[in-house]
């Protein structure tokens, strides 16, 4: 059979690519220790567990609405007026497959071959692709760690054309850490307005977050900003929901009606009695959130310090998620091969900057306990000592 055109365009995952290959070395006995998921450690909460029970008990299995429970809408949208100061109901809000699945669905219900979306560079590895999806052009715009790994308000400005329908914001950001302080944030509001473009804030990792950092929703900047916002989010990372697949879009009407229709015919609802799990998470203490955000504070100080003291490598603190973005350009290897050649000789798993836009770099997630980041950076270092 030919395949169609549009995904011959796509490149394959490569965080998936590498997770997959380390979990089989793992299944064959082989003792890696892993950097590569964006996946936290932690099991998921005992009483969010125990919600999802409950709903399979009372028989919640059955096919629910297309755009998800009336009772995770309401509850999304009463965090994200409570938490984000942003005036959403829950006819604003869709639940989809996860996170990644509200962006996907974004794209292609507000993306035409033709226009043109930009996105700061490094990026999480699915933005571009999902644009590609959409027949979209990805229009990339580099960062440097002079700047913290942000897009400037003259850069965005720059890169604006009359093709141009969106512009991707993510903070705290996979995969460099880095969190856009509230006047970075309202600088670049500034040109959404000015320039009559959309914004869909990614905000996966809001809770994960170190030292004085503040997220800022960019919709709560004011009521004009807030009418060209789209927010996306989920359970997976502060609530470490990964494998649960429940995300959620909040935005204007329309295109939340329109992405009903397309999960509608694609998808149907989110797994039911999963979601009643979400709604636990929302509405019950966030205790276990800012537990899980002190354990990963105590890894980051760890690995930043650790890594830092490695001739040759250097890398920015984080402020937020749980990744460290290291800079390898002294060792005059591809990200590429520097990963692969890594994981054969120490056994050990990262993630090439190649997949993110950015030779020369790689990503270390630290959601891991401590012995295994220990191990790790030791046989990183025993690593990048043969090659200096």
């Amino acid at each position: 059979m030919e395949l169609a055109n549009r995904i011959q365009q796509v490149t394959p995952s490569m965080t998936l690519a590498i997770s997959a290959k380390a979990k089989a070395m793992k299944s064959e006995g082989i003792d890696v220790c892993s950097f590569s998921a964006g996946e936290p450690d932690f099991d998921t909460p005992a009483h969010i567990k125990e919600a999802a029970k409950r709903a399979l008990d009372e028989g919640k299995t059955r096919y629910g609405p297309a755009a998800g429970e009336p009772a995770l809408r309401e509850a999304i949208a009463q965090k994200l007026r409570t938490d984000n100061h942003l005036d959403y109901q829950a006819d604003n809000v869709i639940v989809t497959n996860g996170g990644k699945h509200s962006l996907y669905g974004l794209m292609m219900v507000a993306i035409e071959p033709g226009d043109e979306v930009i996105i700061p560079a490094p990026y999480w590895v699915s933005y571009p692709e999902m644009v590609k999806l959409a027949g979209g052009t990805p229009i990339i715009v580099q960062t440097t760690p002079e700047s913290d790994y942000k897009i400037t308000p003259a850069q965005l400005r720059a890169a604006i054309t009359d093709k141009t329908k969106l512009f991707v914001l993510n903070s705290p950001s996979n995969p460099t850490g880095t969190v856009y302080t509230p006047a970075e944030i309202r600088a670049l509001a500034a040109v959404v307005l000015e320039t009559d473009i959309y914004v869909v804030s990614d905000e996966i990792y809001e809770k994960i977050l170190y030292d004085d950092a503040q997220h800022l929703s960019i919709g709560a900047v004011s009521p004009a900003v807030f009418e060209r916002t789209i927010i996306s989010n989920g359970f997976a990372k502060a609530y470490s929901m990964t494998g649960w697949r429940v995300g959620y879009l909040a935005g204007p009407q329309p295109l939340i009606k329109a992405m009903s229709i397309l999960q509608g015919q694609s998808t149907s609802n989110v797994c039911t009695f999963a979601q009643y799990g979400a709604i636990t998470a929302l509405t019950s203490p966030q205790d276990c959130v800012e537990n899980m955000r002190r354990a990963f504070a105590e890894r980051r100080a760890f690995i930043f310090d650790r890594v830092n003291r490695i001739a040759g490598l250097k890398a920015t603190k984080p402020n937020g998620a749980f990744y460290l973005y290291v800079d390898i350009e002294s060792l005059h290897l591809p990200s590429i091969e520097f990963c692969e050649t890594l994981l054969q000789e120490q056994q050990v798993a990262m993630i090439p900057g190649k997949a993110f836009g950015k030779d020369g770099t790689v990503r270390i997630s630290y959601a891991s306990d401590m012995a295994t980041l220990e191990e790790g950076m030791n046989r990183l270092e025993t690593f990048v000592k043969a090659r200096l």
